[in-house]
């Protein structure tokens, strides 16, 4: 198949379900009622007020005393225009092992540090250790695995004092948090105080590189929360270290040397 046979977007197009364009979606949330019909009412009638009409509830489930989990079938009208969607394309290319090896080796003439940690309240390891750690994520290596990165990985709920510390006494270049817990923006807030705490701790222009993951962060959203580069779900190992390349190999090794002095 050609370039000019390859399907197009339509301008304007609507979810669909069990045939192109019925508009049909699914939809879960939980209410704080105990299960029943009046609870199954209730749940028809926030779908309602969600634009989802005629909808069914096809599934309920109490979850605890005096809560119920629900999906919600149904058809919406509102419709969708891709041309009007924004995205933030990748501004760095992808680079293989041997690159990226040999980036920090020809410009930087030693080795990259990063500091990772979970931070806060935060026990879930699973995104920080697959970007760092040497068994990686979705077939890429971690971080370990580059010979000319040297990983501290510090694990989960660690103290941002704390961070700040080692990250000044490993002279880091690049600090990678990940934030899975996000109840009541916890990730929010964790994030925007420990840019506070790298800028207050680090002269102006020293600051380590702060780059932040989890599923729940808005692509574009770093620079309303101080760090310089936020990474969302699906994100590789190679991704990480070729932005970590692009974005200070690329300063050259006077300006990275005296990190954390």
């Amino acid at each position: 198949m050609s370039v000019t046979d390859m399907p197009t977007t339509p301008s304007v197009i609507r979810p669909y379900g069990d045939q192109t364009g019925d508009g049909m979606v699914q939809v879960s949330f939980t209410l704080p009622m105990a299960n029943g019909k009046r609870a199954d009412g209730a749940a028809l009638q926030l779908a309602g007020k969600m634009g989802i009409e005629p909808a069914i509830v096809v599934h309920s489930k109490p979850i605890g005393d005096g809560f119920t989990f629900f999906v919600v079938y149904g058809s919406v009208k509102h419709l969708v225009e891709p041309d009007l969607v924004e995205v933030i394309e990748r501004e760095f290319p992808l680079l293989s092992g041997k690159e990226i090896n040999t980036a920090i080796k020809r410009h930087l003439r030693r080795k990259l540090v990063v500091v990772g940690a979970c931070i806060g309240t935060d026990a879930h390891t699973v995104g920080i250790d697959a970007i760092l750690n040497i068994k990686g994520f979705a077939g890429e290596k971690g971080l370990e695995y580059h010979r000319e990165i040297k990983v501290v990985n510090l694990g989960a709920q660690v103290l941002i004092p704390e961070l700040v510390e080692r990250a000044r006494e490993e002279r880091a270049d690049a600090v990678l948090v990940s934030q899975v817990v996000t109840q009541r923006d916890a990730h929010i807030h964790n994030t925007t105080a420990m840019s506070a705490a790298f800028r207050e701790a680090f002269p102006a222009g020293k600051v380590p590189l702060l780059v932040v993951g989890g599923p729940r962060f808005e692509e574009g959203s770093a620079g309303n929360l101080g760090v310089d580069r936020i990474f969302g779900r699906g994100t590789t190992p190679g991704e990480v270290a070729s932005y970590l390349v692009h974005a200070l190999v690329a300063q050259g090794p006077a300006d990275r040397q005296s990190k954390g002095a």
